[in-house]
């Protein structure tokens, strides 16, 4: 829908720029190419993603929907940088611009449509924890938000009768193209670097804080990696050390099922148990416990910083 709707409207911007010939309009017409080719690499990309895993690809395709976000990164950015060029090129050789009021009257009810996608596939993407949608999305409503500053140009344009700020207006949204552009490049190579998602992490870090067990006496070395939409997810669990087998599973078990339930069916998460040890003991909740050979001093929060290290939670800096 959304390359349909960008072919569209990509038609209609050029139209405007050759009944026109302003810059300023030129800027939107541009950036409706990238829309059009981003939109169907995106496509290509989602249907990509959605391919089981096989044994050449054990954690399945979600990856290219990071390499999408980056190639759409890029043709943003090129044409941020060709509209800042173009409007240089017009200040020393200046052109006519003609019928402003049509060109003012498409770009403005092109931008509301983008906008109006943009929300809908960046609500669809982070349903989805589908960083391709989001992109796509966010893309099209910094569009919206460039055809609305557009529309304040070239009013101020026809009001004023100054030609040149035409140039103006295109080279500022130039310029914010570039950066939206970079900054979807730099997001897509956080997520092939598996950079650590500090906003997914406390997500997890609060469910398991809110639904923890007394017998979960620390979470550690937890890590998350994003496959597009899969996610995941290592941890440690300290758990007492006279558990038995049936006891520990039942205990993992039931963290698995609280996390699933929450971020959906398509999380992964690996467990690995850990026998506590006499410095656990101080910041153990359990009251039960028979064993215990120092006293509770204080319950310990878990927080981004002591879920992440290598280490068990303990009033001594011991592993």
């Amino acid at each position: 829908m959304a390359v349909l709707v960008g072919l569209a409207l990509m038609t209609l911007k050029f139209g405007a720029y050759f009944v026109t010939q302003s810059n300023a309009i030129l800027t939107d017409a541009l950036e409706s190419i990238v829309n059009v080719i981003a939109g169907a690499f995106a496509l290509y990309s989602l249907w990509l993603a959605a391919h089981p895993r096989d044994e050449n690809h054990p954690y399945g395709h979600g990856k290219v929907e990071f390499i999408s976000a980056g190639v759409e990164g890029a043709l943003i950015t090129i044409a941020g940088l060709i509209i800042f060029g173009k409007s240089i090129f017009n200040f020393v050789y200046p052109q006519e611009i003609h019928q402003l009021n049509w060109g003012l009257v498409i770009v403005a009810a092109a931008g509301a449509v983008n906008f109006g996608l943009g929300c809908f596939l960046v609500k669809k993407g982070k349903q989805h924890r589908s960083i391709t949608l989001q992109a796509d999305g966010r893309h099209l409503m910094s569009d919206g938000w460039s055809s609305l500053g557009l529309v304040i140009g070239l009013i101020i344009i026809l009001v004023t009768g100054i030609v040149w700020i035409d140039n103006i207006v295109a080279m500022i949204f130039g310029c914010v193209i570039v950066y939206s552009g970079i900054k979807l490049i730099r997001g897509s190579i956080a997520g092939i670097m598996d950079e650590a998602d500090v906003g997914l992490m406390k997500e997890l870090i609060d469910l398991l804080n809110t639904n923890r067990h007394d017998n979960w006496i620390d979470i550690h070395n937890l890590r998350i990696i994003k496959y597009g939409s899969n996610l995941h997810i290592d941890a440690h669990v300290t758990l007492p050390f006279y558990l038995d087998l049936q006891q520990v599973h039942d205990e993992l078990e039931t963290i698995d099922h609280i996390v699933t339930e929450h971020f959906g069916e398509q999380t992964e998460f690996f467990l690995h148990p850990d026998p506590c040890i006499p410095t656990s003991c101080p910041l153990c909740i359990k009251a039960d416990c028979s064993v215990r050979q120092h006293a509770f001093f204080q319950r310990e929060e878990w927080t981004l910083e002591n879920v992440m290290k290598n280490k068990k939670h303990g009033k001594e800096e011991k592993k």
